[in-house]
């Protein structure tokens, strides 16, 4: 059976019960009563509640009540169990519902404790009852304190959840067992609650339950209540500062300082900007958003950054080329010393460009298809500065962006503007900071791009420097795109084994090898000391250096590819006199002697040379291109015994390694005609290549481990005086290596004077300066037979 409420009786519904202020009228002394379970709420007495009859039970118990005087017993029930105590009740009216059912208003009167069914004439269920109707005895004094508290508490509750209005019913109770009874409206009871209330005949205990469900009603309603005037208050903070906002708002229109004129001013600006069709268009939709979200939207102050990035490109602006080509060449010259094939072709670079803008090519629409080119070489030869001087010999504005490092694909295409923070990747950044759309844009250290789980920057790159490509770019911060093939792009890199063979595909690499002596001091002169004397604050008459003590210093401290750690090594020594000319210790005009540059620079760099390394049977010198430019590499092989086999040392790559198993495979093959004993090979060999710190790989030291393995096993030294370098096939063939010019002018510093190349390397001998090739001893061979006949020295 349901309870509902009927707007004219007070009534409970499923959770709750009003008292009426007149029940108190008690039923007949009546041992049996017709018994009408409820399954949504609690009867107590003294209350009035509305009560719907939709079962025929329920029918029938109504009827049968017609024999008592209209008196029946309400039972709760709360799943199959019935609750031990009801309310005996009286029937004040029924009446016809308009949905069919039977309405009943009933009377609480007293409890009563139900006891077993009785047999009746009438169809409903009789139950024996046992009337709890007896006079409360007169309070003791704990039944006093917790009525006092309970009634202190409930009048709290009230005015907390601002039900000031029902305190009657507090005043109402004319006995401590009713004040109990009246938290039985509490909507938060549960009906097991409820039903324990009911069942609890002691006063005293029945006070107890009511304080302890008003206190917990009480803690809850006082945190509600803090919750929502916190929230109160933080709706009234924001729609005062809405309101100062707009009045704010109001004064700046008056001063003509206010959002309005803001997007004016971006309107005008749009209107201004010849852009193509679709960029218009997404620009003015911006705008317009901008209006609508008004100032006070946090969203505005996203769409103002992207429209201030957007005005800050430089859509319109492109600087002419000055494409003579006399002038390029002079620039260049000015610039560097030395580097004649990597000028011949820049210059080749720019006479093409010349050649297409003298016969339209690029005119009317088309793309321009250029040549993507790549600076490879060692630290210090150049690269960045070179880049800069095809700038001047354009007359375009120069960006330098450094890519080493980066791991995260948003810096080239940039972040997406759902991002806290979003801003437009590198090469939008580059095109704001040259303020032109046709720059020379500088990749630097595009070797070192690395890739992680936020994507691969290389792959980016790949529309970037793609011709066939790059005229719609879209970053992902505009999402608009932009025409990149006027740009020039130039990347430099130390080497080119990590670079993605898609992204090398799209270059030109031109290989900067490094500078021999004469080329460094020739350097010096013209380029590394005028920065010195004007990074320093001297004149170039007031300090002095002379040619003989250049050299020591690029001779003894520096021996590099490249001239960054030659004027690193300069300015010291000029530091060292302009700091004695400061304090007028010396009076210029000053010559540096050697003790002043031995004061300055320290001892000089110690490293072993070929002579004073290869001393003995199983040592010899490679040679080997690394990321500092060439090097010399040392071979130390030895016979340990134990089981045949091959043990390589020193951070070696798999190439290294095939090779090294390729050599002694070669040398077990050809014992007799290199007279080595058979069983001399019958052993286990360890070959060490020094600098373990040192990581190395490649093909190019096949002959030195071939070499050293064979003056070991045939106790013949190799010459001191002698390096090599190519790669071994397993029947002794020498195949073509690269770096030729990097590994002679490492063995010249080093003081080789004969070097080992492959035959096919024959035609790379032309790239090595003519004053070196003229100091130095080159054989080119092709047969290991040939390696061997004149490395090794004469048998002992």
């Amino acid at each position: 059976m349901n309870t509902e409420t009927d707007p004219e009786v007070p009534a409970i519904d499923a959770d709750r019960t009003v008292t009426s202020p007149d029940a108190a009228a008690t039923s007949p002394n009546a041992p049996a009563l017709p018994l009408l379970p409820v399954t949504t709420g609690v009867v107590f007495p003294e209350m009035v509640v509305t009560i719907r009859a939709e079962s025929d039970d329920a029918r029938r118990t109504v009827a049968a009540a017609q024999h008592t005087g209209n008196h029946l017993v309400i039972v709760p029930r709360s799943g199959s169990r019935y609750a031990s105590v009801g309310t005996v009740a009286r029937i004040e009216q029924s009446a016809p519902l308009p949905d069919g059912a039977l309405g009943l208003v009933v009377r609480g009167l007293h409890r009563a404790r139900i006891g077993a069914a009785v047999l009746s004439d009438t169809p409903a269920l009789w139950v024996a009852i046992t009337e709890l109707d007896e006079p409360e005895p007169e309070p003791d004094t704990a039944t006093r304190v917790l009525a006092t508290e309970y009634r202190e508490i409930a009048e709290e509750l009230l005015a907390t959840i601002g039900g000031r209005g029902m305190t009657g019913l507090l005043d109402e109770a004319r006995s401590p067992g009713a004040l109990a009874d009246t938290i039985g409206w509490w909507p938060a009871l549960e009906l097991e609650q409820r039903i324990e209330l009911l069942e609890t005949t002691d006063v005293a205990a029945r006070l107890a339950l009511a304080v302890s469900w008003a206190r917990a009603a009480l803690a809850e309603a006082q945190v509600s209540a803090k919750i929502a005037s916190e929230v109160t208050d933080s709706l009234e903070k924001t729609q005062r500062e809405a309101i100062l906002r707009r009045q704010m708002d109001a004064i700046r229109k008056e001063l003509g300082e206010g959002g309005d004129n803001a997007i004016a001013d971006y309107r005008a600006r749009l209107d201004a900007l010849e852009v193509d069709p679709k960029v218009h268009d997404a620009i003015a939709k911006e705008i317009d958003r901008y209006e609508r979200v008004g100032e006070q939207s946090m969203e505005s102050s996203w769409i103002r950054t992207w429209l201030d990035t957007v005005f800050e490109i430089p859509w319109t602006v492109r600087t002419d080329d000055e494409l003579d080509l006399a002038k390029a060449r002079s620039v260049l010259d000015a610039d560097h010393t030395g580097l004649e094939d990597v000028k011949r072709r820049i210059v080749e670079f720019l006479a093409v460009r010349k050649l297409r803008a003298d016969r339209g090519v690029d005119a009317g629409g088309h793309r321009r298809a250029g040549t993507i080119l790549v600076l490879a070489g060692p630290p210090g030869v150049g690269k960045t500065s070179l880049g800069e001087s095809v700038a001047r010999a354009l007359g375009r504005s120069f960006v330098r962006t450094s890519l080493g490092g980066i791991h995260d694909e948003a810096e080239i295409r940039g972040h997406r503007r759902t991002y806290v923070g979003a801003r437009p990747g590198r090469i939008v950044r580059a095109l704001i900071d040259a303020g032109t759309m046709n720059p020379v844009i500088l990749l630097d250290e595009i070797d070192k791009v690395g890739n992680d789980y936020r994507g691969d920057p290389s792959a980016a790159l790949l529309e970037v420097l793609d011709p066939a490509q790059n005229h719609t770019f879209r970053d992902h911060y505009l999402e608009l795109e932009l025409d990149l093939s006027s740009v020039v792009f130039i990347a430099t890199a130390n080497t080119l084994d990590r670079m993605p063979a898609p992204l090398l595909d799209r270059m030109e690499v031109i290989t900067i090898s490094g500078y021999s002596d004469d080329e460094k001091l020739a350097i010096a002169r013209e380029h590394l000391m005028p920065r010195v004397y004007d990074r320093n604050g001297v004149r170039p008459d007031e300090i002095t250096i002379a040619d003989d003590l250049v050299r020591t210093v690029i001779d003894d401290y520096t021996r590099e590819a490249g001239v960054r750690r030659l004027e690193q090594r300069l300015d010291r020594v000029v530091r060292r006199a302009a700091t004695s000319i400061a304090d007028e210790s010396v009076v210029p005009p000053y010559a540096v002697t050697e003790q002043d540059l031995r004061d300055a620079l320290g001892k000089a760099r110690p490293e072993e040379l070929p002579a004073e390394r290869v001393d003995r049977p199983g040592i010899a010198t490679g040679l080997a291109v690394t990321g500092a430019g060439g090097d010399v590499l040392y071979v130390e092989a030895a016979a340990t015994g134990g089981e045949p086999g091959l043990t390589l040392t020193g951070q070696l790559g798999d190439v290294m390694r095939e090779s090294g198993e390729i050599a002694l495979s070669y040398l077990r093959a050809h014992a007799d005609e290199l007279g080595i004993a058979r069983e001399s090979l019958a052993q286990r060999f360890h070959v060490h290549f020094p600098s373990g710190a040192v990581p190395k790989d490649g093909p190019s030291a096949g002959i030195t481990m071939t070499t050293a393995l064979a003056s070991l096993l045939t106790g013949r030294a190799v010459r001191a005086d002698l390096a090599m370098t190519g790669e071994i096939t397993l029947s002794g063939r020498v195949l073509p290596i690269g770096g030729v010019k990097e590994k002679v002018l490492a063995a010249h510093r080093s003081g080789v004077r004969t070097v080992i190349l492959p035959k096919a390397n024959r035609g790379d001998a032309d790239d090595i300066p003519a004053d070196v090739a003229a100091q130095l001893e080159l054989h080119f061979v092709d047969d290991v037979i040939e390696v061997l006949g004149l490395a090794l020295t004469a048998a002992p």
